[in-house]
């Protein structure tokens, strides 16, 4: 009996031993947002880094503008099954591999060599070699599903320093020579200062009724982004 209790004894206090530990709360370890991955939830920054290449800011008006036009990989065409409308059709149909460009089918036709094989199709204009870089390190940093509230000062309106670069990243795709969608050309000073003079540029961008709001399949242009643009036209829609 002796022995029966002090076996019971430790059993005991084998028993309390492991339930303390066993129920100890450790603080959980969070996940690091900046490692945000295909498939999480947006993941927005106060303010846009400069090393970095945001999706919604960066990757997505090139998408909309250079290849998910009517015809192609829009919603309604789908070529091929590819759609790249949206982040989660982005990374699906164009088969991104995050940190891996060079196996990521969306880089590999977009820098393909054979103009029959290279994206965005002839008669179009290939993209850009800023824009091509800016897609290659995107995915090279993980291809993440982000966005950053990107400064802008509408006190910068001139058609160098802001209409051109915002046509050329929202709208150009669109509205180049090869590819007039609707009829209407963005691809230089003069077919834009003719879109800003008969309203269908501010009227486009700032979704006024009776216009096809713009970009199409993408998000409104910001508040201060539209102001440059009318800024630029009440000064005069130069080419300064």
């Amino acid at each position: 009996m002796k022995i029966t209790k002090i076996k019971s004894g430790l059993l005991l206090s084998w028993i309390l031993a492991f339930t303390f530990y066993s129920c100890k709360h450790e603080p959980e370890s969070l996940p690091n947002s900046s490692n945000n991955q295909p498939g999480d939830s947006l993941l927005t920054e106060v303010s846009c880094h400069p090393d970095t290449v945001y999706f919604e800011n960066d990757i997505l008006p090139i998408l909309l503008s250079g290849c998910a036009m009517s015809g192609c990989h829009d919603a309604a065409t789908a070529q091929e099954g590819v759609l790249l409308t949206s982040y989660n059709s982005i990374i699906t149909t164009g088969e991104i591999r995050p940190g891996n460009p060079g196996n990521s089918k969306l880089y590999e036709v977009i820098t393909d060599n054979e103009p029959d094989d290279r994206m965005p199709p002839a008669p179009n204009a290939p993209l850009s070699t800023d824009q091509i870089l800016k897609i290659r390190k995107w995915i090279e940093q993980g291809a993440r599903n982000n966005r950053c509230d990107a400064a802008c000062d509408t006190n910068i309106f001139t058609f160098s320093e802001a209409i051109q670069p915002l046509i050329n990243t929202n709208c150009k795709g669109c509205h180049q020579a090869s590819q007039a969608s609707g009829g209407i050309r963005l691809d230089d000073y003069t077919s834009i200062h003719q879109a800003a003079a008969n309203g269908s540029l501010l009227g486009a961008i700032s979704h006024q009724q009776g216009y096809s709001p713009m970009p199409k399949g993408g998000n409104k242009l910001s508040d201060c982004a539209i102001t440059q643009v009318k800024k630029w036209m009440e000064n005069g829609a130069g080419n300064d």
